[in-house]
């Protein structure tokens, strides 16, 4: 069971999270059993000789950054089999659109990687949660390994 957030270009350009707070928040008391359960709809109107994507479209930038401020764990709902993480992460990352798909900023995702990845260290743990396996599914569908010499440097051993 998906769930899909429809956002329009009023909600985008006025920067108005309610659509996501009124899916999001109903998801917190049973979180697990929302894992990599979300999907976004978006529905921007671009001229028709923009080739731009939603990525690459300032206003629709500027709304998922503020999404991201307010759930920076949010890639653990996101549903990685049709692409979400992949399309989240290029909102906040600077990136080029090639003809084989997105070419990331490599400084910028690696932030962006390790960032997660220490958010969701800490947010998993508090909702008790293994999180070893799940973050390094997650690095991998973004091009990063985290092997357990990571993990371990981590936990101190």
């Amino acid at each position: 069971m998906s769930i899909v957030i429809h956002l329009n270009a009023d909600q985008i350009d006025r920067v108005d999270l309610a659509p996501a707070i009124a899916a999001i928040e109903p998801l917190k008391s049973n979180i697990r059993q929302f894992e990599q359960k979300l999907q976004f709809k978006i529905d921007y109107p671009l001229e028709p000789d923009d080739p731009r994507e939603f990525s690459e479209v300032p206003e629709v930038r500027l709304w998922f950054i503020g999404l991201d401020a307010m759930y920076p764990w949010l890639p653990f709902l996101l549903d990685w089999s049709q692409k979400e993480l992949g399309r989240y992460a290029a909102m906040l990352v600077p990136h080029e659109i090639q003809r084989d798909g997105i070419e990331y900023n490599p400084e910028a995702l690696e932030i962006f990687v390790m960032s997660k990845t220490f958010v969701l260290i800490h947010w998993l743990e508090q909702q008790q949660i293994e999180s070893r396996s799940r973050l390094k599914s997650m690095t991998k569908t973004l091009g990063y390994e985290l092997d357990d010499a990571f993990f371990a440097m981590l936990e101190g051993k």
